[in-house]
């Protein structure tokens, strides 16, 4: 069961998605991809998030129930059975900056250490509330309540301009910036430099049509603004930790999601 809803008209700028996520799913190890976008998730099932690293994905961390992802640029390895029941948020670029401050570059930042008790007792609150519908009002409120800034229109206008392939120097043009004065502020606001959000989001637009069963690399990687294959490849290693042949998602509809068992050997 998936239950979206929109977001309130003061957080559009800011919010791309609430949702509810439910599934029977098995416990197992998955990728969970780069986007180039921050999420706020809650497990409702459990009172914990896990991800695991090292040989083998044997090494175990945990975290509280309710986290902020960060800006990573790598694939995180975590368990599916914390997939179960969770509620979700999706921040446009540089959307959670208001809420959360400079993102974090590494793996998932509990919402306690941002938000203290609030992010703390989220999860129980959640649990508590009749409807999905309602739960998914209580985020959104809980959001509005620590707005307290406006959108970055020129981050805004820098990433809607790097997600439709414009280089970032004739972007920083564009918009009356140098390169590092555009890199600054973008990755203040976002966590990722322009030419490493760039890369991430072009690598997404080549996995959504990949997870199809895509063969034909050299028109996929020309299709996606790859200067040739090799690039291609280099980029799924890179974010998907496989070359694009190895590439199995759970499903054509979810591509930033990669059952650990289909393309790596586990111990």
């Amino acid at each position: 069961m998936f239950v979206r809803m929109l977001p309130p008209p003061p957080l559009v700028p800011f919010v791309t998605a609430l949702y509810r996520y439910d599934a029977d799913l098995d416990g197992g190890l998955e990728l969970a991809l780069p986007t180039g976008r921050q999420q706020l998730t809650i497990n409702l099932a459990e009172d914990e998030q896990r991800w695991y690293d090292g040989a083998g994905f044997a090494r175990l961390h945990r975290l509280p129930a309710a986290t902020v992802s960060g800006a990573s640029a790598v694939p995180v390895c975590i368990d599916t059975a914390e997939q179960r029941q969770v509620i979700g948020v999706s921040f446009a670029p540089g959307g959670g900056y208001p809420f959360f401050g400079t993102p974090d570059t590494v793996g998932h930042v509990p919402l306690d250490a941002l938000w203290g008790a609030d992010g703390a007792t989220l999860a129980e609150r959640l649990r508590a509330c009749p409807t999905p519908a309602v739960q998914l009002r209580t985020v959104a409120d809980l959001l509005l309540a620590r707005l307290r800034a406006g959108p970055d229109p020129l981050v805004r206008t820098a990433a809607a301009a790097l997600e439709r392939g414009m280089p970032v120097a004739a972007v920083a043009d564009r918009l009356g910036r140098t390169d590092r004065g555009l890199t600054r502020r973008f990755a203040a606001r976002t966590g990722y430099t322009p030419k490493r959000y760039a890369r991430i989001r072009r690598f997404q637009r080549a996995a959504a049509v990949a997870a199809y069963g895509e063969s034909d690399w050299a028109r996929l990687a020309a299709d996606c603004g790859y200067v040739d294959q090799s690039h291609l490849i280099h980029d799924f290693r890179a974010f998907a930790s496989v070359t694009p042949g190895r590439y199995r998602p759970r499903a054509p509809l979810m591509p930033n999601h990669l059952p650990v068992g289909r393309v790596f050997p586990i111990p």
